[in-house]
């Protein structure tokens, strides 16, 4: 417009820096005096150009003090530091390309009185801001990532002669401070470290960074840079603002943002107030990654200004709002359930509420929730005559079978817990686990006693046995099994070194099936009881359908086939079905159709492909997905 003009300045950093800038704004202004009132150039000829500080550095790199700053640097990088790996959102790009540079930036501005106390500070621990707000930013990447070993980059102006602090040009060089954070320090003692590290540098600027990374040869690779990953800049060349006479000017904000780093944080003070300006690689990280992280930092160093004596690991981070979510939004997840009482109680009121509904379906048979119930009842009349009680651990060596959850069911009638011992296993694993446990009963079939722990007190073969439990009493027994009375022992896989076994109360089985909100657990489901007793989902599966008055379909024992499994879920018309991840991949490539009668569906014990969860989600409308992990492992 007549009175509205846009100025754009462009220039490559290979003949620039920031200090540069500070420069041009001067002469600019004075240029713009001079010109507007016909007056010639004001500015002095240069005593030097560039060219004359190139030369100069080229006969610098010939003599002691380059191989003295050379050595400096190859001490201080005798091992290569590890790449630092920021928990990011996604995936750093296998190859990095044009839109893998692009960046993202936002502004904190710390409030002028803790500005003042971070100076203050640093007058008390004769310490630069630099340096205070460097060792507090490593701090805060010592906390997202627990490396103790952090080498971050940070700008140097270069201009250590007088004579180049008037000329525009690159000057500027790229100091790779590396500082240990090992043995959790307070944060007194890490400046201290971080102080000793940037005096160290400044002594040793004039090495160009690209030639320490041509000494050192680390493994060059697209996807980042070498040596350091993350960019910190006090900025404190002088830049003053434009002024024209005559004219009005304001800044123009460009927001076509690029970065050469996963992260920068840029600051300068001004009007009294630290801004800091975060900029992250775009394609790593979310707009709101990057807000959390300038609420953690400002937290930290309100921590670290308040006592800096705390440890690293004790220091601050979370902001206020982020304490009221975890500590009060995300746990407040009570609910009224039946803590107090006992699995076999709540079962025994649905059976009385239900007693002709189906409990449990098999290939060629079923039971009534009134038949299970009495056929628990004789078990557990049979198992009080044979010494067990109150939270005596009884073995369970059955397949899967209407007997396996009769057997589950008698034995906390009986008010003693189960341990689950898989058929499959070798003996030796029964045999630590049957004495870790410390069971003195086991429950089994003559076919399968054969492979049990002999230094067991008593084994009972429930089919040679059949007549004689058959004509106890059918009656409920009477016990005082509360809900913190120990309902089973379960073991971890052994995967990570011996397996644990795990005790796990009523009140805990009560809390995963009972008035809860991330399942349906209503009368009109059907459960596929799959999962082996020695895995904890048949914990879902059992209780979450006998407590609930829903019907447990058995999967025939041993092990099936996917079109097996896919005829199972299709005859008993199975609306909840647990899969460990990998047979939900392979379930979901090969045999979706077989899902398409679920309701819910659960996966978990591993990571789940995201492709196949997509397809579900797509393909199986009525169908809800829940990712499930580890009762036992919790």
């Amino acid at each position: 417009g007549d009175a509205e003009h846009i100025l754009l300045v462009t220039t490559h950093h290979i003949v620039t820096d920031g200090w540069s800038m500070g420069i041009f704004h001067t002469e600019l202004m004075e240029f713009y005096e001079s010109f507007s009132a016909g007056r010639p150039s004001p500015l002095p000829d240069l005593p030097i150009q560039y060219a004359d500080y190139a030369i100069w550095h080229r006969e610098w790199f010939k003599g002691p003090t380059y191989e003295s700053q050379l050595a400096y640097w190859k001490q201080r990088f005798e091992t290569l530091p590890p790449v630092l790996e920021l928990p990011a959102d996604h995936s750093r790009a296998s190859l990095q390309t044009y839109r893998a540079y692009r960046g993202a930036q936002q502004t904190l501005r710390l409030s002028r009185e803790l500005t003042k106390k971070v100076n203050e500070f640093c007058r008390r621990e004769e310490a630069t801001p630099f340096m205070t707000l460097l060792a507090a930013f490593k701090a805060m990447l010592h906390r997202y990532t627990g490396e103790e070993d952090i080498v971050v980059g940070s700008p140097i102006a270069g201009r250590c002669m007088a004579e180049t602090e008037p000329l525009i040009g690159l000057f500027i060089n790229v100091l790779a401070l590396r500082a240990s954070l090992a043995g959790d320090p307070t944060f007194r003692e890490l400046l201290g470290r971080v102080k000793e590290t940037a005096l160290g540098a400044y002594a040793n600027q004039d090495l160009p960074f690209e030639t320490l990374v041509r000494e050192l040869q680390p493994d060059r690779t697209v996807t980042h840079n070498p040596i350091f990953q993350i960019m910190f800049v006090l900025q404190n060349e002088p830049i003053p603002p434009l002024e024209f006479g005559g004219l009005a000017v304001s800044h123009v904000q460009v927001d076509n943002v690029t970065t050469n780093f996963d992260l920068t944080l840029d600051i300068v003070e001004r009007d009294g107030q630290f801004h800091m300006k975060f900029e992250g690689n775009a394609d790593l990280f979310e707009p709101d990654t990057i807000t959390r992280m300038m609420g953690h930092f400002e937290t930290l160093i309100a921590g670290v200004i308040d006592d800096p004596s705390q440890r690293l690991s004790e220091l601050p981070l979370l902001t206020a709002d982020e304490r009221r979510q975890l500590l009060v939004e995300w746990t407040d997840t009570k609910a009224e359930y039946p803590a107090h009482t006992s699995i076999q109680h709540l079962f025994e009121e649905q059976a009385a509420a239900t007693p002709d509904a189906l409990a449990i379906v098999a290939a060629e048979t079923g039971l009534t929730y009134r038949e299970l119930n009495t056929r628990a009842n004789c078990l557990a009349h049979y198992l009080r005559k044979r010494g067990v009680e109150n939270e005596t651990r009884v073995g369970v060596c059955l397949e899967r079978s209407t007997d396996l959850i009769v057997a589950l069911l008698g034995i906390l009638k009986a008010g003693g817990a189960y341990v689950p011992l898989d058929p499959s296993y070798p003996t030796a694993r029964l045999q630590l686990m049957a004495e870790d446990a410390d069971v003195p009963v086991i429950l089994t079939k003559q076919d399968l006693a054969r492979g049990l722990p002999l230094k067991v007190a008593q084994i009972i073969c429930l089919d040679e046995l059949e007549a004689a439990i058959a004509n106890e009493s059918t009656e409920n027994p009477a016990g005082e099994t509360n809900g913190s009375n120990l309902a089973y022992v379960i073991f971890t896989s052994g995967s990570t070194g011996r397996p644990k076994g795990v005790a796990v109360t009523h009140q805990n089985v009560l809390r995963l099936v009972k008035n809860t909100n991330y399942a349906s657990f209503s009368a009109d489901e059907v459960f596929l009881q799959y999962a082996p007793i020695s895995f904890d989902a048949s914990t879902f599966e059992i209780w979450g359908s006998l407590l609930n008055g829903a019907r447990l379909a058995l999967m025939p024992a041993g092990k099936a086939s996917l079109k097996e499994l896919g005829d199972a879920l299709k005859q008993f018309e199975v609306t909840t079905l647990w899969l460990t991840a990998g047979l939900f991949h392979l379930m979901v490539d090969n045999h979706i159709d077989d899902l398409r009668g679920l309701r819910q569906l659960l996966a978990g014990g591993d990571v789940l492909s995201v492709p196949h969860v997509h397809k579900v989600l797509e393909e199986l409308k009525g169908c809800r997905l829940i990712n499930g992990y580890g009762p036992t492992e919790n």
